[in-house]
């Protein structure tokens, strides 16, 4: 897909691998919408808000528009994508890059456990199933979705966060089958490697980041996927793999990682 004058929408764009990807796509050309809860007027505790992204674009000479959305709302959902259909036009490429968690596994209250599954898997179908009639009408269009090396692996106190993201990846799949003859595609992204969000770093802050990658080095990867021909369709592939197999991705950590074989690293958990 060429991404120059294309409508994208990101999830997640108030920091961290959604708010580079939105800079990235922005600066390849496309309009982005960036949504997320985190604005000027109603910030969260960590750092960033979509505020920050759409001034950083503008800046640069890019268009982007803010779009406050609590994507635990079907009816935000909605609106999301109707705002940013309304403002910049139809929908070319839909980011599912926001996601949530809350620490525990079997004790973790139902009401958090529907909560992760409401933002990281309800809401990416939901803005999928709004932008794909507009796609299949025109016989274009790129979804990708942002999954973590926990949809593959238990990492203790995050068995819902790992639950929701192997359902999103089984939510590509299943997609990119049924819209294969549409000239639509749908891959995942999955981050497996460290990456400094900002919003791991707040939580995490006594680790050594030094072997972290940035967000943009992410941001490069789902690029990469997203300038791919329509046969590119129903991967599910991480940014290890991605780098071995491409030499794209190279690393900008100011200390280089070096990771055991068979060792996967879970760098994308509570990614906001």
């Amino acid at each position: 897909m060429d991404i120059s004058g294309n409508v994208a929408l990101v999830t997640g764009a108030s920091r961290g691998v959604g708010a580079a990807t939105a800079r990235a796509l922005a600066m390849a050309g496309a309009k982005v919408a960036c949504a997320a809860r985190a604005t000027d007027l109603s910030p969260t505790s960590i750092s960033g808000t979509i505020d920050d992204t759409v001034r950083g674009i503008a800046d640069a000479g890019g268009t982007a528009i803010a779009v406050p959305t609590n994507l635990a709302s079907d009816e935000e959902v909605e609106a999301m994508v109707a705002t940013t259909v309304d403002r910049l036009g139809a929908i070319d490429i839909l980011v599912n890059n926001a996601a949530i968690t809350f620490p525990g596994d079997l004790e973790l209250p139902m009401k958090r456990f529907d909560l992760i599954f409401a933002v990281n898997v309800r809401a990416p179908l939901i803005a999928a199933k709004a932008v794909i009639p507009s796609m299949v009408d025109r016989g274009r269009g790129a979804i990708i979705n942002v999954s973590s090396a926990a949809a593959l692996n238990y990492f203790p106190g995050q068995m819902a966060y790992g639950m929701a993201k192997a359902a999103l990846e089984h939510l590509t799949v299943s997609l990119a089958a049924q819209l294969l003859p549409n000239g639509i595609t749908v891959n995942t992204f999955r981050i497996d490697v460290p990456v400094a969000s900002e919003g791991f770093l707040a939580a995490m802050p006594e680790l050594d980041h030094s072997d972290w990658e940035p967000p943009e080095v992410a941001a490069e990867g789902i690029l990469w996927m997203l300038a791919q021909p329509r046969e590119y369709t129903g991967n599910n592939v991480g940014m290890a793999q991605l780098r071995a197999e491409h030499e794209i991705m190279r690393s900008k950590a100011v200390r280089q990682h070096i990771q055991a074989p068979g060792l996967v690293i879970e760098s994308a958990i509570g990614s906001p």
